[in-house]
């Protein structure tokens, strides 16, 4: 495994901060399937990068495929761009967490959340 792919793994793991388990009953939710966009089809790309990335957290981390390193990029970088637009306020209850919380980040568990 080279470096830059070892630094994707690592972003990940870090951006990602919601449990296997977790992740799996959040998805669950109404609220989780009631955000996000949809591309064509009743469930939202975030939803199913949910489940995606449960399917990833359980994989051994030699056994990735350049596909799973690719999509691993594309959530550490779509939680960051949506950290950014962090709304004022309470986020407990808002649509802003629960899309985050979609791609396997919960911001309630960040220290300045």
């Amino acid at each position: 495994m080279n470096k830059e792919v070892q630094s994707v793994i690592e972003q990940f793991y870090y951006s990602v901060n919601m449990q296997t388990k977790e992740l799996e009953t959040w998805l669950k939710t109404e609220e989780s399937q009631s955000v996000g966009q949809k591309d064509g089809n009743s469930e939202s790309i975030g939803h199913q990068s949910g489940k995606r990335i449960v399917e990833l957290l359980k994989n051994k981390k030699d056994d990735y495929t350049d596909d799973d390193v690719s999509h691993m990029k594309k959530v550490v970088s779509y939680i960051h761009r949506h950290l950014a637009q962090k709304p004022d306020g309470d986020v407990e209850h808002t649509r802003w967490r629960y899309s985050l919380m979609n791609w396997g980040h919960d911001p309630l568990k960040d220290k300045n959340a």
